[in-house]
């Protein structure tokens, strides 16, 4: 997954190895739309033109499927415009790893090798 910096406030896990909280801002009234995994979220803003996105897609369902517990959770970025501003996301395919209680563990975008997003859901559950 290529890393990408975060001068928009969501941000990885710190050197205290907490994860920061991503999400709707409070009081905004949006909400991700979906359930988020029990263990973890793989959650994929994508656009309809966006190839790389279906591609991203099938990697991500593919881990989901294979982890128990791991939810994959595609937004269209186009109908999600209040996620979209709230996480400042640029570009799609962007990626955000979750943890179970909805911290960032590891944003990205562009389209993931299935070995990265195993690591990144290794740093998550």
């Amino acid at each position: 997954m290529v890393e990408r910096d975060t001068a928009d406030g969501v941000r990885p896990a710190g050197a205290e190895g907490k994860a920061a909280r991503v999400g709707p801002p409070a009081g905004a009234g949006v909400s991700w739309g979906a359930e988020l995994g029990g263990r973890a979220t793989l959650v994929q803003f994508s656009t309809a033109f966006c190839q790389p996105c279906r591609a991203t897609r099938r990697i991500l369902a593919d881990v989901a499927a294979m982890v128990p517990g791991v939810a994959h959770l595609e937004i269209d970025a186009e109908d999600r415009l209040d996620l979209v501003r709230a996480l400042s996301i640029d570009s799609t395919p962007t990626v955000l790893v979750l943890d179970a209680g909805g911290g960032l563990v590891r944003r990205a975008t562009g389209q993931p090798r299935k070995d990265q997003v195993i690591a990144a859901l290794g740093e998550a559950v």
